[in-house]
């Protein structure tokens, strides 16, 4: 919806989406941050419904505590309430509340998160956690001895860091939740400029929300795995069958199981589409945001890219071949049926032929049949009438009109009769015949 303050040149009129489009590239600004910061970043899977009824719930909390309150269609909010920055921001699937507030330099995530700030009393859960997010930015005089307080603070086995921003800062993360429920990331500030450090403890967090939403399509993939094995054990099957049998009755019974498995493939691949498809864009986008932090190597630990590359590409090349081999499968599936359709449909036509043939041969049985009733019925219509002339003779010559035996006449009569009645015959089958 355009803004109303958001105004054309004078006299020309503009379209209804150009704020809009003007908006959304400035919807999401990185913010000036200093050291020492801490961030606590949530995000929750939300739907329609549930998006509006945060939105709502943060527009009276913005009110009660006199502050503006996001519009009606916004998608993204910024407050500041004292020392606390809450940014919200609302997306396809899941909603974000990332709180910012002034931390200690001493101490690395220290205090504790859940003695900053009561998150849970804060406003009311939008829909199910998927991620939270402990980030401490704090102020670094140097980089040595920082490997003892890196494998202090974060499970050495999956500890990522490494430098960003030629050298201005590092990063670590172990990418593991805490016993306080949050995965924490640390960016040591070196020489960080405010804008910078504000740009990567989003783009930190990010990664992080991404990540998470990426490999939610995992379980996804892995439960239809199974049937997709089905799927094609049975197409092999099928296809072995085809070879061996014959008949219509055979190939319909085919027919009929290949179209279940494609009705049945379609339906886990309509099913999964969306959250593998979805996967496959959140995977892109932590790609592009790893990209963007400049990392270089720390020591001897895995940059952020190398060790979500080593742990999580796997994952999304499972996501990947899921659908692909669904794709693939459901090609074949189309391949078969229509194969296995063209055989049923020449057994058809061998059927309708036979058919055919049968009615064809009927038919000459029924016209030569048609044919001696038709001579039967000029000898019989003839004897009639030679039987009726015949009485017509005798009482001729009864009268004495008739000089000679009425049976001469009367045999006269039968050749005359049978061709005037064989010719009557013709005439009305000709008649009938031209008729059709």
């Amino acid at each position: 919806m355009a803004r109303d303050d958001f105004s054309a040149p004078q006299g020309l009129t503009q379209h209804i989406l150009r704020a809009l489009a003007v908006d959304e590239v400035h919807a999401r600004p990185f913010h000036l941050v200093r050291s020492p910061r801490r961030f606590f970043h949530f995000a929750f899977l939300t739907d329609a419904a549930a998006s509006k009824a945060a939105i709502q719930a943060l527009s009276l909390w913005c009110t009660a505590h006199h502050l503006p309150p996001p519009a009606r269609e916004a998608r993204h909010h910024r407050v500041v309430l004292g020392d606390m920055a809450l940014r919200f921001e609302s997306h396809a699937e899941f909603c974000t509340y990332t709180f910012g507030f002034a931390g200690e330099g001493g101490e690395w995530f220290s205090p504790a998160a859940p003695a900053m700030m009561d998150f849970t009393a804060f406003l009311p859960q939008p829909g199910p956690l998927i991620v939270a997010i402990d980030l401490h930015l704090l102020k670094l005089s140097t980089l040595d001895e920082i490997s003892a307080r890196l494998e202090k603070t974060f499970d050495v086995t999956s500890l990522a860091a490494c430098k960003v921003t030629r050298g201005a800062g590092i990063v670590a993360t172990d990418f593991r939740c805490g016993h306080d429920g949050f995965v924490r990331i640390l960016i040591g500030d070196v020489s960080l400029s405010p804008y910078r450090a504000g740009a990567l403890a989003q783009r930190l967090m990010e990664i992080e929300t991404y990540r998470t939403l990426a490999l939610m399509g995992l379980p996804v993939a892995q439960s239809l795995s199974p049937a997709v094995q089905h799927v094609e054990d049975s197409l092999t099957r099928i296809a072995r069958n085809m070879t061996k049998t014959a008949g219509l009755t055979a190939d319909r019974g085919l027919l009929d199981e290949l179209t279940g498995l494609a009705a049945q493939l379609e339906a886990d691949a309509a099913s999964a589409n969306f959250r593998l498809g979805a996967s496959a864009a959140y995977d892109e986008i932590v790609g592009q945001r790893l990209e963007s932090i400049g990392q270089e190597p720390l020591e001897d630990y895995s940059s952020l890219t190398a060790f979500l590359l080593r742990r999580m590409g796997p994952a999304m090349r499972t996501c990947q071949m899921l659908q692909q081999r669904q794709a693939r499968l459901s090609e074949k599936l189309a391949r078969a049926t229509n194969l296995l359709r063209t055989r049923v449909d020449v057994a058809i036509e061998e059927q309708n032929r036979d058919v055919l043939h049968a009615m064809n041969e009927r038919t000459r049985l029924q016209l030569r049949l048609q044919q001696t009733v038709e001579g039967l019925s000029v000898a019989a219509i003839s004897y009639y009438i030679v039987g009726l002339a015949g009485y017509v003779f005798k009482g001729l010559k009864e009268v004495g009109l008739l000089p000679f035996d009425y049976s001469l006449a009367t045999a006269a009569t039968v050749p005359l009769a049978v061709l005037t009645v064989a010719y009557v015959v013709r005439r009305i089958r000709k008649a009938h015949s031209d008729g059709h």
